[in-house]
């Protein structure tokens, strides 16, 4: 007896012809899923679903990435759609450490680095740096949670979703039909500014789609950058060019994928709910193609690992479709020369199949002055990956504009210890 339901075999029947239509890219995407599913299926051998299942929750009940909360906020975009942050404010008297904001150094001193805002002859000190992180694709703001943990207290910083991630809400044009593109995206990061941080100067943070969403900015908003930007990270993100990107398979199932990977996405966000219950069927392949495609080393923390399951799987089947041809037309390259009179920060993976490091080179051309960094045995989530390389450059760049005093101790580089009262 099938143990599909009537009502599920109503809606299989209504999918049936976007299933037939997606025809050949079954398959094409196969030829993506094939590495990991060698690895899922010697797995299904030794561990059984149930214990699999088992360890997936425990990991997430003990895992405290992605727990870091600050004062939320939100601003509305253009169209109307809501975008929520959160600002995490600099410490009144210096006194959080990098532990989570418990006021101490690991050895209980307090670490006395912050800045007091103070009044100088009856007017309000200067507002100061706010350090404003933008998220990847299928990501959310929790992705940063190793730096935002380093960070907290030391400097002012502002973590936004992007529309239809995370917390804000699903973009209202995109709703009634309205493709999303790069430049909407710079568009709403100037909302998250004004609303967040409307006075003072700013550092732009960037993973991949962040960092493209930063270059839309500098795009429409040149004197934005001009006037308020001291300094700029690029993190796995991309100019353009981003149609030529192999996923590290060979040239026939590359070719096979580009040609169909737009029709088979439109039609699974066609049918969400049933691709919704599919996914979370085929869990174990899920992660096997995150991990490929979000790691560089074998030995990442299985905790990190299913974090990033649990950011990548929240992101509705819908949206990723929605957003996926956004970044075949993507190509900012002629927005780069706005950030040349600041500091910038380049940094990527080595191994990175999403965005390869190769396209944070061609950025480092035309920011001949910016530190380009590639971090050896590093995938795409490399802020997750190597924390520790991600957040000491960062603090860097942080030092050398004076946002972060030299004195200040982020030596931790992403402590996630939680404290009584975070």
């Amino acid at each position: 007896m099938s143990e599909i339901g009537a009502g599920d075999a109503v809606t299989t029947a209504a999918a049936a012809v976007g299933w037939r239509r997606a025809g050949f890219a079954g398959a094409a995407i196969g030829v993506i899923a094939a590495g990991a599913a060698a690895g899922v299926a010697v797995e299904r051998l030794t561990v059984g679903r149930g214990m699999r299942r088992r360890a997936r929750l425990a990991l997430d009940a003990t895992g405290p990435y992605g727990s870091l909360r600050g004062l939320p906020g939100r601003a509305t975009a253009d169209d109307g759609t809501e975008l929520y942050y959160e600002v995490d404010e600099v410490e009144p008297d210096g006194a959080a450490g990098i532990d989570g904001g418990s006021g101490t150094t690991g050895s209980g001193t307090a670490t006395g680095t912050g800045t007091r805002r103070r009044r100088l002859f009856g007017r309000k000190a200067p507002a100061p740096v706010t350090v404003v992180f933008s998220h990847g694709y299928c990501l959310s703001q929790d992705s940063w949670h190793f730096q935002r943990a380093a960070l907290r207290g030391l400097v002012r910083t502002v973590h936004w979703d992007q529309r239809s991630h995370g917390r804000s809400e699903r973009g209202r044009a995109q709703a009634e039909g309205v493709t999303v593109g790069i430049d909407q995206l710079g568009r709403d990061l100037k909302a998250v500014i004004d609303a967040a941080a409307p006075e003072g100067r700013l550092v732009l943070v960037g993973h991949s789609m962040g960092g493209m969403t930063m270059m839309a900015l500098a795009d429409q908003f040149p004197a934005l950058v001009r006037d308020r930007v001291a300094a700029v990270a690029f993190v796995g993100t991309s100019s353009g060019k981003l149609g030529e990107v192999s996923f590290g398979l060979p040239v026939a199932g590359v070719n096979a994928v580009r040609r169909v990977l737009p029709g088979v996405l439109r039609a699974l966000g066609s049918q969400a709910e049933l691709v919704e219950r599919g996914r979370r069927a085929t869990a174990d392949l899920f992660a096997g193609l995150i991990k490929r495609y979000s790691f560089g080393s074998r030995d990442v923390d299985p905790a990190v690992e299913r974090f990033a399951e649990r950011l990548i799987e929240s992101t509705p089947i819908d949206v990723v479709a929605e957003f996926y041809p956004a970044f075949t037309e993507h190509d900012k390259s002629g927005a780069l020369p706005a950030f040349r009179d600041a500091p910038v920060l380049i940094l990527a993976g080595d191994k990175d199949l999403v965005t390869p490091s190769s396209h944070s080179e061609a950025i480092a051309d035309q920011l001949p002055d910016a530190e380009l960094v590639i971090v050896p045995d590093a995938g795409h989530l490399v802020m997750l990956e190597h924390p520790e390389t991600v957040t000491d450059r960062l603090a860097d760049l942080l030092v050398r504009v004076g946002a972060v005093p030299a004195a200040a101790n982020v030596g931790g580089h992403g402590s996630t210890a939680q404290q009584p009262g975070d």
